[in-house]
């Protein structure tokens, strides 16, 4: 878990070991692997392919960033891999792992600093 972004007009700052992050309304994610922004933090407008961090929705009102494929980088490998609120409909995720808000803020409470995945 490298980091945690939430919606500070939504929430009070998330108690975490690991370090944390206000989002702001220009957050995205870049995932399109032909841009040299591939699978990291950027602030949008932006050219390439990329998901916007602060929506209407509540599921990215906090975002563990789990440190997934960006140590190196690997284009086409994943990108956006998060830990974040559950849909309300609880529909799966593209690959990230979800959870309702209580459970969320609790295991970052707890002091979760890291995530093991089985490498593919």
């Amino acid at each position: 878990l490298r980091r945690v972004l939430w919606r500070a007009d939504r929430l009070p700052a998330p108690v975490c070991a690991v370090p944390r992050s206000p989002l702001a309304p220009a957050d995205g994610w870049c995932d399109d692997p032909a841009h040299e922004d591939y699978n990291r933090a950027v602030q949008l407008p932006h050219p390439g392919r990329h998901e916007a961090l602060w929506r209407q929705d509540a599921v990215y009102d906090v975002i563990g960033v789990l440190g997934w494929n960006d140590a190196p980088v690997v284009p086409g490998r994943g990108s956006a891999i998060f830990l974040h609120l559950l849909r309300p409909d609880r529909r799966p995720t593209e690959g990230c792992i979800a959870l309702e808000r209580d459970d969320l803020l609790a295991v970052l409470a707890a002091g979760l600093t890291a995530i093991d995945v089985p490498a593919v």
